[in-house]
């Protein structure tokens, strides 16, 4: 019988995200989803330093979930949604085609442009 092994860190993240998540305002899941980007790109990054495939594995699959929940979470009566669809869709296949073909250079930027989305929007909630 296959046992696996439990990352500590993981199930901390895991509790930490589910807490979160429970009585967010829409504001609050995207910024968590914001913040799940930049994140998990850069334990990606890390990752692949230490050539840890399966945590670098994981972190783009999160990075990608967390794409995919605000790409399908954009109100599309917002006059900027296509914008934004085309934004996330971009930057989930550049972090689908690192898996493949891993590209520190470009998830650094994704990764700092969404850094920047982050906060400005959290800017923008503080005003």
């Amino acid at each position: 019988m296959l046992h696996r092994r439990h990352d500590p860190s993981e199930a901390y993240r895991r509790v930490d995200f589910d807490a979160r998540v429970r009585g967010a305002d829409s504001r609050q899941l995207v910024d968590l989803c914001l913040e799940h980007v930049v994140g998990s790109i850069g334990r990606a990054l890390h990752a692949q330093e230490r050539s840890d495939n399966s945590a670098k594995s994981a972190a783009l699959t999160r990075a990608v979930s967390a794409l995919t929940a605000l790409q399908m979470g954009v109100d599309m009566a917002n006059p900027t949604a296509p914008a934004l669809v085309q934004l996330y869709q971009s930057a989930r296949n550049a972090i689908l085609d690192c898996v493949t073909r891993f590209d520190a250079t470009k998830l650094k930027i994704i990764r700092q442009d969404f850094t920047e989305i982050r906060e400005a929007m959290l800017r923008s909630s503080a005003a």
